[in-house]
């Protein structure tokens, strides 16, 4: 049970490449058709990313740390995490929300469906990790349009992640 609750950890970790599809059978994430490579602006011409809309390093750092207290403390998957080092989680976490946002960090984990295989994670899991982020963007005092572009990158990944 308590390498279940890290596998999960680490798969919710992994969330936030939710904007990406990785190759079948490689380690190294792609960005999804329609997403910004990293470093690339989101949005309208000459408009920052979202990666430096959050506040670059420092505020994806302060966005993670408010979300996995967040998580950590929800009832309905906190338990998930009892068992979990945090600081490697909130590590990888922050990665992944760099890269995806337009950032320079480069994730180099597993592709989300190898990751998520046979963990059973069903859909009101799914759901509320996202509202633990959108809860942890008000906190942190994202703006609306960031908040909803941030949401937007990880629901796509529910497909890879649920299990029917």
């Amino acid at each position: 049970m308590k390498r279940t609750r890290i596998a999960f950890a680490l798969v919710i970790a992994s969330l936030a490449v939710c904007s990406m599809s990785c190759k079948s059978g490689s380690n190294a994430a792609a960005p999804a058709s329609g997403t910004p490579a990293a470093g690339a602006p989101a949005g309208a011409a000459g408009e920052a990313s979202l990666y430096a809309r959050l506040g670059g390093a420092d505020g994806v750092h302060a966005l993670v740390n408010q979300a996995v207290d967040n998580i950590t403390h929800d009832p309905r998957i906190g338990h998930f995490f009892a068992d979990t080092d945090l600081e490697p989680f909130k590590k990888s976490f922050a990665t992944l929300i760099g890269q995806v946002t337009g950032g320079p960090e480069k994730y180099t984990g597993r592709d989300m469906k190898t990751t998520h295989s046979g963990l059973g994670i069903h859909e009101a899991d799914f759901n509320a990790l996202i509202e633990d982020v959108g809860r942890a963007l008000d906190q942190v005092q994202a703006g609306e349009k960031e908040k909803a572009e941030l949401i937007a990158l990880l629901t796509p990944m529910k497909k890879d992640i649920i299990e029917p």
